[in-house]
């Protein structure tokens, strides 16, 4: 084959396979176009748009009074679109865009007017449809803002866009901060109530269409949510402000004066199980102490002489002893282990003064004489108590109890695990769970679950109510219920709680307990740490309120009674002296002059009305509209003041508004020196007088 032959056959070839691609292209263009385009044209349509969520606001949380404690509020970010349909032309832009620099740098101070102004040309320039303006605006400045120029043209027009953010804001900053808790997206489980209840606090999120610009940036549609976020639901709380502000205070100052690692107390309302204060604190730094850990629902650790309690309940429920029946103190030996009483002292003493001294020797001797050979009779009566369950409280973190028994622990120890549960080792229970137990004491025998929220409610109407939950409708006889109440109002009258707790006034019920703890890193055989705690009820004769204390690791002086009872003493008074209901009962005393206190003359309608608000019953002598008051050896006298025409009326003792009013009947001109009641007048009373003479009155 000649050169030009092989050239036409490549020519023809190439242009062959060029026909046949181009061939292939229109191919697949009609197939993109016709077969395909639906499918195209709706991804075309999600790269362009999309909708985004749009969050809810959500609930609110109350107090059991109505307070506020935690809140959300809308916060704004702004943004701009430099060529939004009202200021696309250059003249209407140019016109305004320095006065609307000077009115945000008025607003914010961050920037110059002129600063402003060229920041905006810029971002005009670069043809920029999402502009940053600022960040973190309220509503407030937000409504500001729109009147602003440029902005004022219209609501789509000015190219504002405002993106809605919700801030959460606690109005008592660190008032039961743990308690309320709070939401944090890098956190699975939230804490506190705004965790537990996330469903109904949150709300349902919204949709809104927004678009995409060059840049990769998306920018809303419009401003209007294409479906409305439904707002979260309110929570109320059985948390008292008042109490709870009290609690965090007392603890807080006794925490720092004993230079404690940390504490925390619980306030619970005995027959409804509402949970009124809880404060949890921990050192941070010398002398600071903030909420960092909810040691009331996690802290788990040994009771200590506070389950006591438990011990001699479990004794005389078995008719084992009674509160008479003897003990020796001081000491007692078991296998591997001398068990001391904290200020030892080798006496004979009745159960019942064993337990209100707090003796350790007295009651590990008691239960191990009574229980050794059979150490489940003792645990059973615990586990019948639920001491070894959770509470299924409402809000998440709480600890599983250990409570041991010899069939199901291989760390029982036959000679050492009973005597040392007998006052508080050998265990781990939270402070709530101690609590529950001293509650169920204050409530005849009724156990029940705490509880945080009362209610749950939308758009103010109740659509959750919840009630405490019963653990046990009766923990023990009331035979034994009379002992134990009486045992433990001896521990404040008559022993270990006399000198700290102990009130004239209204009577407390509780027990001190003071343990050794582990160190977090060298276990007990490190430097000895203590934890301290005093729990009880009052008033012990119509139990209102239960109360734990418990402080760990104090310097210094470390006993529950001096460490956690002046915490307890404090919130009680303060409590009891606030609630009327409490003291309704106490008798009247009447101290020094009992007569009908003094008041200026005048009307006597005013005057009975006052005394009758206020429970006095005077007598008038008649009753005339107005009266002058005598002051006798016998008491005060209410004395008739008739008007007579032409006559000068006695105003001895008014006020100045009644003696004007009198005077001025009379047709006197009156000039007044001084303030206070009337002492004298310069027309003696009685006098006749014409119309329009002048009269004096002082006043003192």
């Amino acid at each position: 084959m000649n050169i030009r032959a092989n050239i036409l056959l490549r020519v023809y070839l190439a242009f062959g396979l060029i026909v046949l691609f181009a061939f292939a292209v229109f191919l697949r263009l009609g197939q993109v176009q016709y077969v395909q385009g639906k499918k195209w044209k709706a991804m075309a349509d999600s790269l362009s748009t999309r909708y985004v969520n749009v969050e809810a606001t959500r609930g609110n949380i109350y107090s059991n009074d109505g307070s506020l404690l935690a809140t959300s509020i809308p916060e704004y970010e702004l943004r701009m679109d430099m060529f939004a349909g009202g200021i696309a032309e250059d003249k209407v832009f140019n016109e305004k865009v320095d006065s609307l620099g000077y009115k945000l740098s008025q607003l914010f101070q961050d920037k110059t007017a002129k600063e402003y102004a060229r920041y905006l040309r810029k971002g005009r320039q670069d043809s920029a449809r999402y502009l940053l303006i600022h960040r973190k605006v309220g509503y407030a400045d937000l409504k500001t803002i729109r009147t602003f120029p440029l902005y004022n043209i219209g609501k789509f027009s000015g190219g504002l866009i405002a993106v809605q953010q919700n801030k959460r804001i606690l109005p008592f900053q660190a008032l039961a901060a743990r308690t309320i808790g709070y939401k944090n997206e890098n956190v699975k489980n939230g804490v506190g109530l705004e965790g537990a209840y996330k469903e109904y606090i949150n709300g349902e999120t919204g949709k809104r269409l927004m678009q995409r610009i060059a840049g990769g940036v998306y920018i809303p549609v419009n401003e209007e949510a294409e479906v409305a976020p439904k707002d979260g639901a309110d929570i109320i709380s059985t948390i008292d402000v008042n109490m709870q502000d009290l609690a965090q205070s007392a603890l807080e100052k006794q925490l720092i004066k004993s230079q404690a690692d940390h504490g925390t107390v619980i306030l619970m309302e005995v027959a409804t199980g509402e949970i009124r204060a809880v404060a949890n604190f921990s050192k941070v730094e010398e002398g600071v102490y903030k909420e960092k850990f909810n040691y009331a629902i996690a802290g788990n650790q040994d009771p200590g002489s506070t389950f006591k309690l438990a011990s001699y309940m479990a004794l005389l429920e078995d008719k084992l002893i009674d509160t008479n029946t003897m003990i020796g103190t001081g000491y007692y030996q078991i296998p591997g282990k001398l068990i001391t009483d904290s200020h030892p002292k080798i006496e004979t003493v009745t159960a019942k003064k064993a337990f209100e001294t707090s003796s350790n020797a007295a009651i590990a001797k008691l239960i191990n004489m009574h229980y050794g050979s059979d150490p489940m009779k003792f645990t059973d009566h615990l586990y019948d108590w639920q001491l070894n369950k959770k509470m299924d409280l409402q809000i998440p973190g709480e600890a599983m109890p250990v409570v041991k028994n010899p069939k199901t622990n291989k760390s029982w120890n036959k000679n050492m695990t009973l005597p040392q549960m007998a006052y508080g080792y050998e265990m781990m229970l939270t402070p709530l769970k101690m609590l529950s137990l001293y509650n169920a004491v204050a409530n005849n025998g009724k156990m029940v679950a705490p509880i945080f929220v009362k209610e749950i409610r939308r758009l103010g109407n109740p659509i959750e109510q919840f009630k405490a939950r019963v653990i046990n409708d009766k923990i023990c006889s009331d035979v034994t219920l009379s002992k134990i109440k009486k045992m433990l109002e001896g521990v404040v009258t008559e022993g270990s709680g006399k000198q700290i707790v102990y009130n004239p006034l209204y009577a407390i019920a509780g027990k001190t307990g003071t343990a050794q703890v582990a160190d977090a890193n060298k276990g007990y055989k490190g430097k000895k740490q203590y934890q301290a705690s005093f729990v009880g009820y009052f008033p012990a004769d119509k139990p209102k309120y239960s109360l734990i204390v418990v402080i760990n690791d104090p310097k210094g002086a470390y006993y529950g009674a001096t460490v956690s009872g002046p915490v307890f003493r404090e919130i009680a008074d303060r409590i009891y002296a606030s609630d009327m209901q409490m003291y309704n009962d106490v008798p009247t005393r009447l101290v020094g002059n009992t007569g009908t206190p003094p008041t200026k003359a005048g009307q006597s309608k005013a005057t009975q009305k006052v005394y009758k608000a206020f429970g006095f019953k005077p007598l008038f002598a008649s009753k005339s509209e107005y009266y002058n008051i005598i002051d006798t050896s016998a008491g005060t006298i209410f004395q008739e003041n008739n008007e007579r025409k032409g006559v000068m009326p006695n105003v001895a003792g008014m006020g100045l508004k009644d003696a004007l009013y009198l005077l001025g009947n009379a047709g006197l001109k009156t000039k007044v020196n001084g303030s206070g009641k009337v002492v004298s007048q310069s027309i003696i009373a009685g006098t006749k007088v014409g119309k329009g003479l002048g009269v004096q009155i002082e006043l003192n």
